[in-house]
C-alpha cells in the first residue's frame, strides 16, 4: 500500500486538543497557588445527566489538578453514605482552615473523597444547618440584584442556602490561601446550572478576588418551552423571555440563570445548538463550548468488543424467545435489535417519530419481502403497578422447555453411550423414549397462546393515556405474526437484576445492533456517546449536542455508523421519512457490514473521552484567570485552537444494494468472522486495492 494512501487511513487520531500534556496531578497548579472549585447541586448527587458529567470527568480534573481541584455541592444523605469516604483534609492546607471557619460559624460540612475514578476531594454542604439564614439570604440578594424568591419554591429556597454558604466558604478559602504560598493565590469558581448560579452571584456582587465561570447545559426556559409543544427553534428570536417565564410561574428561576449567566467572567455552554439556545434566551453568547466526554477506559474493551456484543446478545435473544412464545415465527439470525432510553419525555427525547418511523419501516420490509426482523426497545422510566403476567409467563414456559430438553438430553446421551458400548449403532427408539415425547408435546402445547405478545413488559399505571401506548395503537404495531417490527416498552430502567432481561443497561447497549435518538430537545445526548465507546452504530439528530459535535468534526459521519436525522431544516413528515430510511437501510446491511461499521463506530471512542475534550474546560478556566489576574501567564499554554477532524476511511461505507462492487460477500451466520476485523482484512473485504 502506498505512503499517500496509507496516511489517509484513519486508526486512531491523535488530537491536536489531547490533554495528556497537562496531566501533571497538580503539580503546575501548586506552584502556581492556583486552584479550583467545581460547584454543582448534581456533585454526588445523583439527579440527572450533569451528575454523569462531573463523575465522568473527575479523573482528568484530578490528574490535571491533583488536591488543588475540590467539588461542592449539597449533602444528600442517602446518595452520600455510599458515595463519598468523609476524611479531614490535611491540618496545613487552605482548605482545612476555611472548613474549620465555615465550621466555627454553625454551619455543617461533610469532608471526603468522592469514590469515583480520581478520587476528587469533594465538600457537601448541609443546608438544613444554614436553613435559619435563608430570610437574610433573600434580603441580601434582592438588594444587590432585586432578585425575589417565592418563600414556597422549595428548591429554589435551597439553591439560595447553598449558594450563599458557597460563597462564604470560597471567602474564607481566599483568606487562607493568602498565607499558603509566596505566590498569591489564583482561584476558580466553576459553577454548573441555575442551582449552583446563587454562589458565583453573591461572590460577584461582594467582590470576591476569584475568577468565575458560569456552564449551562440547558437552559431552564428552554426545557419548559420545549415541553410545551412549541415550534422552538424557529421561533427562538421571537419568544418574550420575560413573558414566557412569567407564565410558567419559573420567573425568578429564570432571574438566577440569566444574572449568573451575565455576572461571570466566562460563559460556556456544552454544545452549540445550547449557545444558540442561550444567546436568544439568556441574551449571552458563550465565550466557549465545553462538550461532555466520558471516561472511555470504562466501557473500553479493546478488541474484545465484538465478543461481548455477541454474548450481550445472546442474551436478548433469550429473552425475544419467552416474550414472543406463541408467535415465534421469525429467525434471531436475521433479527436486528434497535433501542431508545432516557427519560420519558416522549416528545423531546424523539418517541414521536421513532414510533411513527417504525410504522413506516415495517411496511418497507413487509412489501420488499425482506427477510430480517426488527426488534425495537423503548426503555423510559414510567409509573407501573408490576410486571406484566403474559411477560412472566413466557419466561416460564420457555425456560421449562429448556430444562426440559436439557434434562432429556443428558438421559439420550447415557443411553447412546451405553449402546455403543456395547458395540451397536443405536436405533431412534432406543434413545428417545415414548415418556420423554410426552413431555416434550406437554412443553410444546404450554406454548401455544390466545392472544399477541404484550407490547409492554410491566402493567401501565393509566395505560390509555401513555403517550408511547397510544402512539403505538395508532400505529398499530401490535407484534402479529405478519409485522416485521416488533415493539417492546419497557418502563424501566435496565438492571442486572431485572428477572426478565437479567442485564445491567451498558451489557443490553452492547448487546443491540443500533440505538435510535431522534431527540428534539437535547443539548448533549449521553445515550448516543455511550453507545459510540461501546461500537454501536446510533441515529442522532442535528439538533441534538452530540450530533452537532460529530457533524462538526466527523468529514462524514455516517461512514462511523453516526446517522444525523434532519430535524431542524425540514418539516416533521421529512424527518420521519429520513429517519425510516435509515434504518431501512440498516436492516439491508450484511452481517459482515454491521461487523466493519461496529468497527468504524468503535474507533471513534478517542473522540469522547474526557482526556481529549477535557481541553475546553481548561481553557475557560485559563481565560477566566488571565481577565481576573492580568499579570497571570499559563506557563503550559501551547497553540491549541487547531481544528481535528476525522478523516472519511478509507474504505468507504458498503453498499447495501446487493449488486454494488464494493459489497463485501455475506458471511455464514454463526461464524468466526463477527469477532474481529482489522484494517487490512477490512481493505481487501471490501475489495479495494491500490
Amino acid at each position: 500500500m502506498s505512503r499517500d494512501r496509507t496516511s489517509r487511513r484513519f486508526y486512531r487520531a491523535e488530537s491536536t486538543h489531547d490533554l495528556l500534556s497537562y496531566l501533571d496531578k497538580g503539580q503546575a497548579a501548586c506552584e502556581e497557588n492556583r486552584w479550583t472549585f467545581e460547584t454543582a447541586w448534581e456533585a454526588a448527587n445523583k439527579v440527572g445527566g450533569i451528575y454523569t458529567v462531573i463523575r465522568s470527568k473527575a479523573y482528568v480534573s484530578t490528574e490535571e489538578m491533583g488536591e488543588n481541584y475540590c467539588l461542592l455541592g449539597p449533602y444528600k444523605e442517602h446518595c452520600a453514605r455510599t458515595e463519598v469516604e468523609e476524611a479531614d483534609f490535611p491540618s496545613n492546607s487552605p482548605l482545612t482552615t476555611a472548613v474549620n471557619a465555615m465550621r466555627s460559624k454553625g454551619y455543617k460540612l461533610h469532608t471526603g473523597t468522592w469514590l469515583v475514578d480520581g478520587n476528587p476531594q469533594i465538600i457537601l454542604f448541609d443546608i438544613g444547618s444554614a436553613a435559619w439564614q435563608m430570610d437574610s439570604y433573600k434580603q441580601e440578594l434582592w438588594d444587590t440584584t432585586s432578585v425575589g424568591i417565592p418563600h414556597l419554591d422549595v428548591e429554589a429556597n435551597d439553591a439560595v442556602i447553598l449558594g450563599f454558604m458557597v460563597a462564604d466558604f470560597i471567602t474564607e478559602f481566599r483568606k487562607a490561601a493568602e498565607n499558603y504560598s509566596d505566590t498569591p493565590p489564583r482561584v476558580v469558581a466553576h459553577f454548573h446550572e441555575w442551582q449552583a448560579g446563587i454562589g458565583l452571584i453573591v461572590l460577584r456582587v461582594r467582590h470576591v478576588d476569584v475568577a468565575t465561570v458560569f456552564t449551562t447545559h440547558a437552559t431552564l426556559l428552554g426545557r419548559y418551552l420545549c415541553a410545551g409543544n412549541t415550534d422552538f427553534y424557529n421561533n427562538l428570536d421571537k419568544f418574550s423571555v420575560d413573558e414566557e417565564a412569567g407564565k410558567r410561574q419559573i420567573y425568578h428561576r429564570y432571574c438566577m440563570e440569566r444574572a449568573a449567566a451575565h455576572m461571570t467572567h466566562i460563559f460556556t455552554t456544552v454544545s452549540d445548538i445550547t449557545g444558540y439556545e442561550a444567546e436568544h434566551l439568556l441574551k449571552r453568547k458563550p465565550d466557549f463550548i465545553t462538550p461532555n466526554g466520558l471516561n472511555v477506559k470504562k466501557f473500553s474493551a479493546l478488541h474484545e468488543f465484538q465478543n461481548l456484543h455477541a454474548l450481550a446478545k445472546e442474551k436478548i435473544n433469550e429473552f425475544a424467545r419467552g416474550h414472543f412464545y406463541g408467535h415465534f415465527n421469525f429467525d434471531l439470525d436475521k433479527t436486528l435489535y434497535f433501542f431508545i432510553a432516557g427519560r420519558y419525555e416522549f416528545g423531546n427525547k424523539g418517541a414521536d417519530i421513532f414510533i411513527e418511523a417504525l410504522a413506516r419501516l415495517n411496511h418497507y420490509l413487509k412489501s420488499s419481502g425482506s427477510e430480517m426482523t426488527v426488534c425495537a426497545f423503548l426503555i423510559f422510566p414510567a409509573k407501573t403497578n408490576n410486571f406484566n403476567v403474559e411477560s412472566l409467563r413466557g419466561h416460564a414456559v420457555t425456560k421449562a422447555l429448556r430444562d426440559t430438553i436439557h434434562d432429556i438430553q443428558q438421559k439420550i446421551g447415557k443411553r447412546m453411550y451405553d449402546i455403543c458400548l456395547g458395540g451397536h449403532l443405536p436405533d431412534a427408539s432406543d434413545l428417545l423414549h415414548k415418556d420423554d415425547t410426552v413431555r416434550l408435546k406437554r412443553c410444546i402445547y404450554a406454548l401455544q397462546r390466545d392472544g399477541l405478545p404484550p407490547v409492554t413488559t410491566h402493567n401501565i399505571v393509566d395505560d390509555w393515556s401513555d403517550p408511547v401506548l397510544n402512539s403505538v395503537r395508532r400505529c398499530q404495531l401490535f407484534n402479529t405474526v405478519n409485522d416485521k417490527v416488533k415493539v417492546i416498552f419497557h418502563p424501566e430502567f435496565l438492571t442486572s437484576t431485572n428477572p426478565l432481561f437479567g442485564l445491567d443497561y451498558e451489557e443490553f447497549v452492547r448487546g443491540c445492533h443500533l440505538g435510535v435518538f431522534p431527540s428534539y430537545y437535547e443539548p448533549w445526548g449521553y445515550t448516543p456517546a455511550e453507545c459510540t465507546v461501546m461500537g454501536i452504530p446510533s441515529i442522532t439528530t442535528n439538533l441534538s449536542g452530540f450530533g452537532c459535535f460529530m457533524q462538526e468534526h466527523i468529514a462524514d459521519p455516517m461512514s462511523y455508523g453516526i446517522y444525523v436525522v434532519d430535524r431542524r431544516y425540514i418539516s416533521l413528515e421529512g424527518s420521519v421519512q429520513q429517519l425510516a430510511q435509515y434504518m431501512y437501510d440498516f436492516t439491508k446491511l450484511t452481517r459482515r457490514q454491521r461487523i466493519i461499521q461496529r468497527n468504524r463506530t468503535e474507533r471513534l471512542s478517542d473522540l469522547m473521552d474526557w482526556r481529549n475534550l477535557g481541553i475546553y474546560y481548561r481553557q475557560a478556566r485559563a481565560q477566566a484567570l488571565k481577565i481576573v489576574y492580568p499579570d497571570y501567564v499559563d506557563h503550559m499554554d501551547r497553540e491549541l485552537g487547531k481544528r481535528f477532524n476525522y478523516p472519511r476511511p478509507i474504505s468507504e461505507p458498503p453498499s447495501p444494494t446487493h449488486s454494488r462492487a464494493t459489497t463485501p460477500a455475506p458471511s455464514l451466520h454463526g461464524s468466526e468472522d463477527e469477532d474481529e476485523v482489522d484494517e487490512e482484512k477490512e481493505l481487501a473485504e471490501l475489495r479495494i486495492t491500490d
